[in-house]
């Protein structure tokens, strides 16, 4: 656990190589940002498609119990 005031190091580990984002270069930061940011939207897009997944089998059900069934 960290101290009051005291905040933990982010590291980051590219091609099996764990850094500490303080001593990467500022365009490395950079990237590293952009970088779990699109991670973060990637998330959010999933969450999304689950819902929508889960919407459409549920109008699919309703709509298979609408129409009228064929004798066979």
């Amino acid at each position: 656990m960290s101290k009051p005031g005291m905040q933990e190091e982010i590291e980051i580990t590219v091609d099996g190589v764990t850094y500490r984002y303080s001593q990467l270069c500022e365009e490395a930061q950079a990237q590293a940002h952009s970088l779990q940011f699109v991670d973060a939207q990637i998330a959010e897009l999933k969450a999304k498609l689950a819902v929508f997944q889960t919407a459409r089998n549920a109008y699919q059900t309703a709509l298979q119990q609408l129409v009228p069934r064929t004798q066979q």
